[in-house]
This record gives C-alpha cells, structure tokens and sequence, in this order.
C-alpha cells in the first residue's frame, strides 16, 4: 500500500511540474509582453488579489488564469479560458458610408470575441473552463463594472464603437476609391497587415495590446499624434493641416472625454509616460471616440455636429469666438437637419436641405494658408463646389465655388430677400459674365472706363469675394476682432456691414454702410456718377436696393433692377432703365407716387430744373 501511494504521489509530483513548467511557458509567452514593454502583471489586466486595478479577485493568484490555461481549453487561441458570451445579437456599428461601400459590420467575431467575454458585461469576469466554480472576486464584483467616463463595459451596444470583425482587404479599398474619397490605406501595405488577424478581418487586437498597457488603453502602439490611426486610415491632406500642426492647448472637456489616456501604471523602465496635450498630439482624440462616442454618426465627441467644432471654437484654444456668431440675428442655420449631412450624398440637391461646418470646411485638411481674390484660402481646402459653368468640382479653387454649392442650381435654394423686377436667385447666374451688368465675383466688371465713387484700394479691375460683403459683422473685414467668415451676422442677410433695404428712411453713413465701404459717400451723394442719387437717397429716401441688385443682372446695366415693392411701371406701360451712352440714360416707371415717362438723365442743368417728379 505505501509503495503504491508512494508511487501517485511520484507521478502526481511530475505531472504537477510538468503543469507548473507548461504554466510558466504560457504565462513567459501570453501573459508576458516582449522584452522592453509592460507586462500584463503590472496592468489592471491582472485581476488577482495583487493586481494594481480597483477590479480583483479574493485570493486567485494566477493572472493568466482569468484567460488562458494550459489544460481544457475552450478550443479558441490561444488555449482559451474564459467563459464566452452567449449573446447573439449585438447591435454594430453602421453608417450611410458603410452602406454606399456596401458593407455590413458582422457580429463580432474572432479575437473580438474573447475581448468581449469580459468587456460586453455580460458574463462572470471569474468564470473559466478549467473550474466547476468561478473565481470570487472582492466587493461582490461578478461581471465588468460600469463605470461612468470609462469603456471597460461596451455593452453589447457597439453601435457607437469602432467597427471591428470586417473583412479589411483590396475589396473595400477598391470600393473606397469608387466613391472618390479615400478614407483608408491600402490593405496590402506591411503596416497596415500586421494590425489584422490571419483572416485579414479588424479586430480588437488592431489597436489593444491585451498583455501590455504601456501606451495606455492598451495600445498596441504610441497614438501621440494618432499615430495607431494613420496606420490604417488616410484623412486627405491630415497631415499637413492645421489641427495636425496646432501646438494649442486642448480643452479639459476633451482630455476628459478622450478615450485615449496615460497608463495609471509605470513602465518597466519605471516611467509613467505623460500624454502630450496640444491638438496635434491629441489629433484624432480631439473630434473622435474610438469606444462610447457621443455620435454614433463618424463616432464623434458629441452628437451635435457642431458641438465639437464649439469645443475649440469659442475663443478658448481657438482665439476665434466663432460660435458666438452663430448666436446672432441672421446666421448659416447649422443646428437645421443638421443630422443629414453625409460625405457621400448629392453635393447640391442632397435628401434634406442642410448646412453644418463640414459642409465649408474639411477639419482633415484646413489650412492656414492665405489666398488672393478669388481663389479659395486654406479654410477651404479639400471642399467640393460648383463652378461657373455649373459642374461639379472637387477639390474646389474658388471661393464663390463653395457659395455656389448650396446657392445657385439648388432647387432649394430658398426667395430673394428683395422683390426685383427681374427675379433671378441662382447666384451663379447673377454673377454670370454673360450679364450686361454684375459685381466682379467671376471677372473684372462690365464698367472698366470711370467708376468714380470707388474707394482706393478697389479699382474697376479689382475682384472682389462673396465674403467682401457675407460675412460677420465683428471680424476684421469690418473692423472688429472676431472670426472671418459667413457664420453669422446682426444684419441680414449674414450682411458684414448694415443695408437698409427699405424705403423711407433716412439716408446716413450707418444705414447703407456695405455700401459705403467699397463707393465713397460724399461722391455718391454729390451725384458725380448719376444726377440725382442724392435726390433720389437723400431727399426721397429711396434705398440702393431699390434701384440696384448687387448681385448681377442679365438684361440691364449698372446693376439696375427695381425693387418692385416700390417700383411699378410708368403711365407709358413701361417698366425700364436704358443706358444712352456714359453715365446718362433715362426712365420709365412709376416711384413713390411719381410718374418717369422717359425721363432722361442726366439733364443740363439739374439745380436749375424742377424734377421731373416734382409735387
């Protein structure tokens, strides 16, 4: 008898050392990080009663335990432990980007699988195939805590998670560059194959290091500068844009919501690794959310498209208050559909009438690039727009291009703010060339000869841009410290400066400012290029728009185009300016109660001669 149980007690002895031995290879290969990095001992991985994370077992002191073992394996790689989630039916991530690609995130699969037997919540965080009972974890703790502000528990709502177990291979590349907006790298490339399981699907492993946490997160690599993100996506021209570039502080908002963070742990080397906070270095962190994002939409900060541009944009890391504009009277409605927009839908008629920041600006290739009239400046970079002849264009040169977009052969592009004898709000075609008369967006003006009125430095060669006169009331165009650009204004329509548009008020530099700033007022009023301005502005209080369409205007001169508000025709059945040669003409119309039969101008002497319309 003793020399039998002497015996078992040999061999159990092997068997013992043979299973310690294997669990030392195991955990010297799987637990252990390469020569250099973290080991998952010194990370909140380790979920034995000495682990460094708030999350532990009761007395289990085997780390690897939790995933792996070397004897009753569940038949996954690598020897896997853990109990898998019976959940079925997890709601993944998709997108009007996915469906033009014509893909489907399937259920999680693979490596993503096992990440999820803990990290869905769903299951026991001790519950293993190699024991009939789970670990016992301290403080009642069963599956993954969910805890506010952190991604350890998805859910098995991943519907605002990266997408993960695709197929990333030459299929989705080649449908990527079908739609003519490549967003991702080529799959064939080294870097981008070694972030994929052997299948060339993308899983969880493409970014998570499970056994090293020295980058924080896990990640399988340094994402200062979303470096882990360029390795499979290509954002136009994100490197050398200005948020790549900025060296401004990021908000405290964003570094709390960034799901990218320090390790809470040293390095081997003893380190903890400080997290750089400028915007390029938290690039991609600064808009996006790998995990837990507020949009499922481009898995953004938050949900309204705007509320992420705001974050900067408010006069804190950006010295711009832009978002102020967007509080004032006449404004680009940027909270209206604001959910529709899409990269992928029709650039001038889309589904549903919107306009949010992307629409004017690519934040993956803005530029602090300056531009003279009329190209498009850096803030426009890598748009798409519509050009004078009314095709498509991408990237856009110019910056009427843009305007064009939404503004000219939209069939939503909504009245004129004036009601005009010749009722044109196509943009594209009021500035047309081919017009006898417009302001020069396009090309230099039809009235090269005299323009006496103009303000040095405008010369009748000059080009001006939509943005010369749309454009924000307190930004340096007009004198103040605020932002460049169309975002909003307290004159109508986003004026950059006040015009009055209607009649019976009184004349003065304030009430036709926009105006003014190009043409001199003491010359418009002394009636150097047209008799009776002053008569007409001053005396009769008639508005510039009463008589002018500062647009363009196909079949009349001098931007002639009567607001028909005031404007009826004369007793003769005519309604019309002619133009008789250099700044003389004359005029059929009913105004103010005034009957012009073919009055002409200018007359001999005007101070000498009743008016025309005289009471």
């Amino acid at each position: 008898m003793n020399n039998m149980f002497q015996s078992w007690r040999t061999r159990t002895g092997r068997h013992t050392a043979r299973r310690k031995i294997v669990l030392v290879l195991l955990t010297a290969l799987v637990c252990d990080g390469a020569p250099g990095k973290m080991s998952v001992i010194d990370s909140v991985h380790n979920l034995t009663a000495s682990g460094p994370g708030t999350v532990k077992a009761k007395s289990e002191t085997d780390a690897c335990v939790f995933c792996h073992t070397a004897h009753h394996a569940s038949g996954q790689t690598p020897l896997w432990n853990h109990t898998l989630s019976s959940v079925s039916n997890y709601v993944v991530y998709t997108s009007e980007r996915f469906t033009n690609l014509n893909l489907t995130v399937p259920q999680p699969n693979g490596s993503s699988r096992l990440c999820l037997s803990c990290h869905d919540g769903t299951v026991a965080l001790g519950s293993v195939g190699n024991s009939a009972l789970p670990i016992e974890m301290q403080n009642d703790v069963t599956t993954m805590p969910s805890i506010p502000g952190t991604t350890g528990n998805l859910g098995t709502d991943l519907s605002a998670d990266h997408p993960i177990s695709f197929f990333y291979d030459l299929d989705l590349y080649q449908k990527e560059q079908s739609l003519g907006s490549l967003q991702i790298k080529d799959p064939s490339l080294p870097t981008v194959k070694e972030r994929l399981d052997r299948q060339g699907r993308l899983q969880c492993t493409a970014c998570h290091d499970p056994h090293d946490n020295e980058f924080g997160d896990f990640l399988a690599m340094d994402n200062t500068g979303s470096a882990l993100c360029l390795v499979c996506h290509e954002p136009g021209a994100w490197l050398s844009s200005a948020h790549a570039m900025s060296s401004a502080t990021v908000p405290a908002i964003v570094v709390a919501k960034a799901s990218l963070k320090a390790p809470s742990t040293p390095s081997k080397a003893g380190v903890v690794r400080a997290r750089s906070t400028t915007v390029a270095a938290f690039a991609c962190d600064n808009c996006h959310l790998s995990h837990r994002a507020g949009s499922r939409k481009h898995l953004l900060l938050s949900d309204a498209p705007e509320q992420n541009c705001y974050v900067c944009h408010r006069g804190v890391t950006a010295t711009k208050n832009i978002a102020a504009d967007f509080q004032k009277a006449s404004v680009h409605p940027i909270t209206f559909n604001s959910q529709t927009h899409s990269e992928v839908e029709d650039p001038v008629n889309p589904r549903y009438r919107h306009v949010v920041c992307a629409d004017c600006h690519n934040a993956h290739a803005v530029t602090t690039a300056r531009a003279t009239v009329p190209n498009a400046s850096g803030a426009l970079a890598r748009l798409t727009g519509v050009t004078a002849a009314g095709a498509i264009i991408k990237p856009l040169r110019k910056e009427y291009e843009l305007c064009f977009r939404c503004h000219a052969d939209s069939v939503a592009r909504g009245p004129a703010t004036v009601s005009r004898q010749f009722v044109q709000t196509n943009t594209r075609l009021q500035f047309s060339t081919a017009n006898q008369s417009f302001h020069p967006v396009e090309a230099i003006g039809k009235n090269t000869l005299a323009v006496p009125s103009l303000i040095s430095p405008w010369r009748t060669t000059s080009l001006v841009y939509c943005t010369d006169c749309h454009n924000s009331d307190s930004g340096p165009k007009a004198g103040g410290g605020g932002a460049n650009g169309p975002h909003g204004s307290i004159y109508r329509p986003i004026l950059e400066r006040n015009l009055v548009i209607s009649d019976y008020q009184p004349e003065s530099a304030a009430a036709y400012a926009l105006c003014y700033k190009c043409h001199s007022r003491p010359v418009v009023l002394s009636s150097q290029s047209f008799s009776y301005h002053k008569t007409h502005v001053v005396d009769d209080q008639a508005a510039c728009t009463t008589c002018h369409d500062s647009h363009g205007v196909a079949n009349a001169p001098h931007l002639i185009n009567f607001n028909t508000t005031y404007v009826t025709p004369s007793s003769n059945g005519r309604l019309e300016y002619v133009s008789t040669g250099a700044m003389q003409g004359n005029c059929s119309l009913t105004c103010h109660g005034y009957d012009h039969q073919a009055v002409t101008y200018p007359q001999p002497n005007p101070a000498a001669r009743p008016r025309p319309y005289a009471r």
